[in-house]
């Protein structure tokens, strides 16, 4: 370990304890097909498309494109930066180095990876299938995470166990206010932090009963999908996003199952449609779709003039609510 940068000769710089610091930059890259969020993945879907900043990029955004087109075949749409990961503990099993992650969102449609490594689209709840409500809460809800939480609140003894069970029965929606869609990273972290994810198995940390399903990552790569989940819910409804997501021509029904599968949950379809009229974010063109497996359905695009002609606030997610 020399310290030195990535190509070059230059120092890296230190921290306070005199380790060396780098910088990762990781793309959390979202797409939508037939109705399933999906996330693109490399290494046998244990990661993030990422890659350590260099010299040679002239500039983060730069370094991040670079990496995702090397390593899936993808050229970087719509991106924004995410989250800034720079937690002491985090490691890389070098005691002299210190990494910041550096994440980013981007939003694409799928396409199939052409670059090396490149493992492809993966549906997001995969890693995460608590989070899917379209169909209502998850069995597993109910027979396992709750009871292990339970475990896991009773554990802590008199002083923090009306914390730990008001902070479970406040993330999974069992304290009256119902399921918070956009809290996917503070579930996440609470599962980790009762060891009852992989991640905390591999980390060593104590666990309230057998892990939860859902397919782990690699350091704290699903800690960071998550983050991009609950940025991307947020955003959903103040921004027209999900236009980004979309085909050049689609039916209503598919940009309410889009909506839907970002969301996990279910949205009122008059609602919906209303709104989409009311806000005139949308308009025919004239053609319809075959392939619907009953009548044919009328096709409509976004309205991009709308950008221009006011500010957009968003779907607003007419969600289902029971």
């Amino acid at each position: 370990m020399t310290g030195a940068r990535a190509g070059t000769g230059e120092p890296r710089p230190r921290d306070e304890a005199g380790r060396a610091v780098a910088a990762d930059l990781i793309a959390v890259l979202v797409a939508v097909t037939g109705g399933a969020p999906r996330v693109m993945t490399v290494r046998g879907g244990t990661g993030l498309p990422s890659g350590p900043f260099e010299h040679r990029h002239r500039s983060l955004q730069f370094g991040l494109r670079a990496w995702v087109e090397e390593q899936t075949g993808l050229p970087l749409g719509y991106v924004e930066q995410l989250y800034t990961f720079a937690d002491r503990d985090r490691t890389t099993g070098d005691d002299e180095l210190r990494v910041i992650s550096i994440s980013y969102l981007g939003l694409a449609r799928e396409e199939a990876g052409a670059g090396a490594g490149a493992d492809g689209w993966r549906d997001w709840y995969d890693y995460f299938p608590w989070e899917d409500h379209r169909a209502g809460a998850p069995a597993l809800i109910a027979e396992a995470i709750a009871p292990a939480l339970d475990a896991w609140a009773k554990d802590a003894g008199r002083a923090g166990r009306a914390e730990r069970a008001r902070r479970a029965a406040l993330a999974f929606g069992r304290d009256g206010d119902g399921w918070n869609e956009e809290w996917a990273l503070q579930r996440y972290e609470l599962l980790y932090e009762a060891g009852l994810v992989a991640e905390a198995a591999r980390d060593g940390r104590p666990a309230a009963g057998p892990l939860v399903p859902g397919r782990a990552m690699e350091s704290d790569h699903r800690r960071i999908l998550a983050t991009g989940i609950a940025r991307l819910r947020a955003k959903i409804k103040y921004r027209p996003v999900v236009f980004e997501l979309m085909p050049p021509a689609f039916t209503l029904l598919q940009l309410q199952r889009s909506v839907e599968a970002l969301a996990g949950r279910g949205v009122h379809k008059q609602n919906f449609r209303r709104l989409m009229e009311q806000q005139d974010l949308v308009e025919e063109t004239g053609a319809t779709a075959t392939d619907t497996g009953g009548r044919p359905a009328k096709l409509f695009r976004f309205r991009h003039a709308v950008l221009a002609e006011r500010a957009v606030a968003g779907t607003k997610l007419p969600l289902a609510r029971g």
